[in-house]
């Protein structure tokens, strides 16, 4: 059994660490030689919530590296969005006679991955564990979170449960039966949550103080749950009940929505957002498969989304430095929006 980590960044190098630690058979792809023999050099080293972990000796090459003689039985993508689309393809050819692989981006990429190279291939999962790189090969852990995976048809699979105990060995591993509603779930908090979050440099608590804020978190939402449910979706709880208090009517009580964003407040409300830190080093975002993945769903089913076509426009033009993530962008947007019908009173 061989295991072959893609992505050497925050989430790629705190399970690879600990994976190396627990004495899982892993190697190692790098985005460059370079980076690979700066790796060597260094090798990993994990601190924060559960612990250190160490590995001074590492089996580390650029991706470019692993050819015909290679062979994974699961390749965990830890990648950015983007180059888990790029990536995958090539390292099809890498896969054992029934090997796999495993996409934890957030958004639409093992849908879109599965759509392209077949489910037989592609599991399905995310991740909510925090960690941070300090520098390469040093990371903090910032959670005691955990890797949600399945199979994107439903149900439960030997080799689901296979990888899920390969890899509890290293970090906690739950499995889902409908890992494509938890999926979207996360999904509508990545919308409304890290994204606006991003766009207004702020924390989710600290927009939410706003009306504005108010405003442009609920038609958010409200569109990417539409969306879900437009598509038959049936969506998982994680932190909180997906589905607010009432929906759709527009007779539900207003104390019981807020009732509910102070729950999503109270677990997603003071983390800065992981988009935001691609701002600030100047990165290609996962917008795409985040608002722009909604949009894109949207079309297809016949619902209009506005508000998450005008957010992926904005992020795209910060990326291309035409504009900044200023507190003003929720202004911009709450101007847009249209009254959202979440939760509202008639």
């Amino acid at each position: 059994m061989q295991v072959l980590i893609v992505g050497m960044g925050a989430l790629g190098g705190t399970i690879a660490a600990r994976a190396i630690q627990a004495g899982l058979p892993v190697r190692l792809a790098a985005r460059s030689a370079d980076s690979a023999a700066a790796l060597r050099r260094s090798g990993l080293r994990v601190s924060g919530i559960g612990g250190v972990a160490r590995a001074d000796a590492i089996d580390v090459a650029a991706i470019e590296e692993y050819g015909p003689g290679d062979r994974f039985d699961l390749i965990l993508l830890a990648t950015k969005a983007q180059d888990a689309l790029e990536i995958a393809p090539r390292v099809m050819g890498l896969l054992a006679p029934h090997g796999v692989i495993l996409p934890i981006q957030n958004g639409g990429v093992a849908r879109v991955l599965a759509d392209r190279l077949g489910e037989e291939r592609i599991l399905g999962g995310f991740s909510n564990l925090g960690a941070t790189m300090v520098e390469p090969g040093v990371y903090e852990q910032k959670n005691a979170g955990h890797l949600l995976i399945g199979e994107l048809a439903g149900g439960v699979s030997e080799r689901v449960e296979w990888v899920a105990h390969i890899l509890g060995r290293a970090i906690e591993v739950k499995v889902s039966a409908n890992l494509t509603g938890a999926i979207w779930s996360k999904l509508l908090i990545n919308c409304s949550v890290t994204t606006l979050g991003a766009l207004c440099s702020q924390t989710m608590r600290q927009y939410m103080e706003t009306e504005a804020g108010k405003k442009v978190f609920r038609r958010t939402y409200q569109e990417a749950l539409s969306v879900a449910l437009a598509s038959g979706i049936r969506l998982e709880r994680l932190a909180v009940d997906p589905i607010p208090p009432g929906w759709p009517s527009r007779l539900a009580a207003e104390e019981r929505y807020e009732s509910w964003v102070e729950a999503v407040i109270a677990f997603y409300g003071d983390v800065k957002p992981s988009m935001l830190q691609d701002f600030e080093r100047g990165r290609k975002t996962e917008v795409d498969f985040i608002n722009g993945y909604v949009v894109t769903s949207g079309r297809a089913s016949g619902v209009p989304v506005p508000m998450n076509t005008t957010i992926a426009d904005v992020v795209h033009q910060i990326e291309r430095g035409a504009l900044q993530p200023t507190r003003e962008r929720m202004y911009e947007l709450a101007d847009q929006a249209c009254e959202p019908t979440l939760g509202s009173r008639s």
